[in-house]
């Protein structure tokens, strides 16, 4: 079955044109041009993937995002004409998985799509358990083979899956790679965004540490796996 990408573009000549890329690759697109066509076709069907406008004629792609992640976990693209520093930290505060300004290269949003797929087990992207390398800290689990993070469940001793963005995922891998090693916020942000360099700043980072951590540790206030060395960075234990 073709993976199903939902794409919310009130520019015509943009949505034509991704719409036709996206379906040379063989996923099946629906297109909408308003917040409120948008809402009403979600409620009617399921989607692996959102790829969003944010200036909309009725309102703004935020809107619709919340609408989404309040409805499942299908992950959000975010398409806009501008970089500034608020539109992004706003995104993914909202829960987006990445975020492209227009204009934008069609190779490069294509293998984000596939990434964000990917690394949230969807579409005709994702990969199945194997006995790839494993990496365990704690009660957490890194699937490095399949881009897959579990938690022990210490009540059941369960593991259990955590959904993590495209770019959490790769926030944690640079920690997992340096393990003993204290990062500091330019190395992690080096690491990060050497692929999506609209994104670097000390704010996206913090966003991105504090929304990991809240999905990996026991306890987010007092954490236990990426430890803050005041006036240097992070460092994960070996």
């Amino acid at each position: 079955m073709d993976t199903k990408i939902f794409l919310l573009e009130d520019d015509d000549a943009i949505a034509m044109g991704l719409k036709y890329s996206l379906e040379k690759e063989s996923y099946e697109v629906t297109h909408m041009t308003t917040c409120k066509d948008a809402e009403d076709a979600w409620a009617k069907d399921t989607y692996d993937l959102a790829i969003l406008d944010i200036n909309l004629p009725d309102g703004n792609g935020y809107d619709v995002c919340k609408m989404i992640k309040k409805s499942g976990d299908a992950p959000v693209i975010f398409l806009t004409a501008s970089d500034a520093e608020v539109n992004v930290v706003m995104g993914l505060e909202l829960g987006a998985d990445d975020y492209i300004c227009k204009p934008f290269r069609i190779n490069e949003l294509m293998a984000r799509i596939r990434t964000v797929l990917r690394r949230s087990g969807r579409g005709k992207d994702a990969t199945q358990e194997s006995s790839g390398n494993v990496v365990k800290i704690n009660n957490l689990t890194i699937y490095t083979s399949e881009a897959k993070v579990t938690l022990q469940n210490k009540t059941t001793g369960k593991e259990e899956h955590i959904e993590l963005t495209a770019l959490e995922y790769r926030l944690l891998l640079a920690f997992v790679n340096n393990r003993g090693i204290v990062l500091s916020r330019k190395s992690l942000l080096e690491d990060m965004w050497d692929v999506s360099g609209d994104f670097v700043n000390d704010n996206t980072l913090t966003v991105y540490i504090k929304r990991l951590r809240d999905k990996i540790e026991e306890d987010p206030a007092n954490p236990r796996i990426i430890k803050t060395v005041r006036g240097l960075g992070y460092i994960m234990d070996k």
